[in-house]
């Protein structure tokens, strides 16, 4: 496993991949229209993301599996510098990718850039309650629990709560 920063190229791959998964990431997912699930759709939200990347808010990648293949994104957005020099985490595995431990080496590695390239001092994830898998990730990565946040993502068209996770640098 390993991860690397998003190309446009990635956006065929990654529409192909969403919708494969389209159902297994719903429940864990905000409400996509059906242009999101496009070529065209990944290829703007590409864009995006490595413009913000461009500007030093962000930094979009995919998780690539043993033989190259994309099987899931990662992102660290919301990079705040001066005192604060915090950012925020989201992932995503695919479902024929789940059990293989790649969500937790991927996290692993955001770790790494985070702490190192990016000199930040602080990574925060959130997940929903009753999602234990990802919170096992976290925790796997030495994140701890902050806090609850109430209504804090519209996730599957309704506001859920969400538990907070953080790990600080070294």
């Amino acid at each position: 496993m390993r991860v690397r920063l998003v190309t446009p190229d990635d956006a065929g791959p990654i529409a192909s991949l969403l919708r494969a998964n389209r159902e297994f990431l719903t429940p864990w997912e905000p409400v996509r229209p059906d242009s999101f699930f496009t070529e065209e759709g990944q290829l703007a939200a590409l864009r995006a993301a490595l413009t913000e990347h461009e500007l030093g808010l962000g930094h979009p990648l995919v998780v690539l599996d043993d033989d190259g293949e994309i099987v899931g994104r990662l992102n660290v957005t919301g990079i705040v510098r001066g005192a604060f020099q915090s950012a925020n985490l989201g992932y995503w595995i695919a479902q024929s990718a789940n059990g293989r431990g790649l969500a937790t080496s991927a996290v692993a590695a955001a770790k790494e850039l985070a702490f190192g390239e990016l000199g930040l001092h602080r990574l925060q994830a959130a997940t929903l309650l009753h999602n234990t898998a990802s919170q096992k990730v976290l925790e796997r990565n030495g994140f701890v629990r902050i806090g609850m946040a109430p209504a804090y993502l519209s996730i599957a068209g309704r506001w859920q709560d969400h538990l907070l996770f953080q790990v600080l640098a070294p």
